[in-house]
């Protein structure tokens, strides 16, 4: 059985959806442009790069709803690297975030935040 995903992991997802919705922002694409189905323009937020990217992703590739089923790597390698192809056609790329050793020890869970 394959390792569920670590709080490490579940931060670096989180500051994933942000940059990802920071460079499609950056890049001038509404989620209208990208998405090509909404009747509003919205600009992108980390929630909305999560439930309407990553989860698309993630649920047509493995059939999981939530990002707590992932498995440690595989899962989200895979989901990661779907969501960047498909990024890569509108011209933005976003690196999945890694930083040095110890940095995780004192980077904020999500439920830490407001």
């Amino acid at each position: 059985m394959a390792s569920p995903r670590t709080d490490q992991q579940n931060r670096a997802l989180h500051l994933y959806f942000e940059m990802v919705a920071k460079e499609l922002n950056d890049a001038g694409y509404s989620m209208e442009q990208v998405l090509d189905n909404f009747t509003m323009e919205l600009e992108w937020t980390k929630e909305s790069v999560k439930e309407i990217l990553w989860r698309t992703a993630q649920r047509r590739l493995l059939g999981k709803q939530s990002t707590k089923e992932l498995n440690k790597q595989e899962d989200i390698t895979r989901t990661y690297e779907a969501v960047n192809r498909f990024l890569a056609k509108l011209g933005v790329h976003v690196p999945f975030p890694t930083h040095e050793p110890g940095y995780w020890d004192s980077a904020p869970l999500k439920s830490d935040r407001s």
